[in-house]
């Protein structure tokens, strides 16, 4: 009775009980949880430090109402029985340590290495409760920021595109003539030229269809400074695909910090600081191309159980079910 909201509904139906009865009846007494032994404190944090393992991630979930748990989980389960160390209740880093420091300390100084990402909460969660324990920024959250700084200097010429074809609307009002907009070689207006080139700017030019790269035409001619911004970004991702170790790729981010500086555009400007801030950290992933995918994807699963609950109404319940299946 994994799923336990669809079993209970199907069991009822089947044996002509009522469901909801029965629910209440398998969280009472048959799935053991009025006798789980973390109980007592599980809204607020669940521990298994049997679980611990030399190669961590740790992250960032929303259960509910928008409530944040941190979570340590071990990439040696590959997000199956064994996989969860740790939840605990938001992201302060003294709550979240002191937790983690109820592992005994042998245990945590055998840990080799830890995935996080940019967040300065994580880093300090991480340097404290395993001090012998490299760590590694997930490269995909420093791709991202490029990613989005993209998006937003493309949201930018968008709005300002409606603003001007707001104006175009009331001075035709105002001449008494009917409002026609100006449709690209491509059949798009420029708005939705900007609007279409979402999806685009996300992808690699090998994987633009020929729409998507007649469209990238028009649309770096009128907005170069769009096209910069999308090659700095890619240019940054192939450094992760294509760097074979840390010194190659320490060379080629000094030479992509000196594009940025050319480029003067401050989101990018931003970007390089953070990197330049995390930069030990972010160089390590060339030792071992480590990342938190891992991390990410047991947050798709907490995520799938939270929809098979259609949503979380008892934290300390949803928390029992996920230990039971990944702890």
């Amino acid at each position: 009775m994994d799923n336990t909201p669809i079993s209970c509904k199907v069991i009822g139906e089947l044996f002509q009980l009522d469901g909801k009865r029965l629910q209440e009846q398998y969280a009472a007494h048959l799935s053991g949880y009025t006798s789980w032994k973390q109980l007592e404190h599980a809204q607020q944090w669940i521990l298994y430090p049997e679980n611990i393992g030399e190669n961590l991630s740790l992250d960032e979930t929303c259960l509910s109402n928008g409530d944040l748990y941190t979570i340590l989980t071990n990439k040696a389960a590959k997000g199956k029985k064994g996989a969860l160390v740790a939840m605990v209740k938001g992201t302060v880093s003294d709550t979240v340590i002191e937790v983690l420091h109820k592992i005994p300390e042998s245990k945590r100084k055998k840990v080799k290495e830890i995935t996080l990402d940019l967040a300065p909460t994580m880093e300090r969660i991480a340097k404290r409760s395993f001090p012998k324990a490299k760590l590694v920024s997930d490269r995909f959250h420093v791709q991202k920021l490029a990613s989005d700084a993209v998006q937003e200097i493309r949201i930018k010429h968008r709005w300002a595109a409606i603003d001007q074809e707001n104006k175009e609307i009331e001075y035709a009002k105002e001449l008494k003539k009917r409002y026609i907009p100006e449709v690209l070689e491509n059949g798009d207006t420029l708005k939705q030229l900007l609007i279409r080139s979402r999806f685009l700017l996300h992808q690699r030019e090998s994987k633009w269809s020929a729409s998507q790269v007649h469209r990238s035409e028009i649309l770096f001619r009128l907005y170069p400074d769009l096209k910069q911004a999308y090659n700095l970004s890619m240019e940054l991702s192939n450094i992760f695909h294509q760097s074979k170790n840390r010194l190659v790729a320490f060379k080629k981010l000094a030479l992509w910090y000196n594009s940025v500086e050319k480029f003067e555009v401050k989101t990018f400007n931003t970007i390089a600081r953070t990197i330049q801030n995390n930069y030990e950290y972010i160089l390590n992933y060339f030792d071992n191309r480590s990342t938190n995918a891992s991390a990410e994807s047991f947050n798709a699963k907490v995520k799938a159980l939270r929809s098979q609950f259609r949503g979380v109404r008892d934290i300390s319940f949803f928390l029992f079910r996920l230990q039971k299946i990944y702890a």
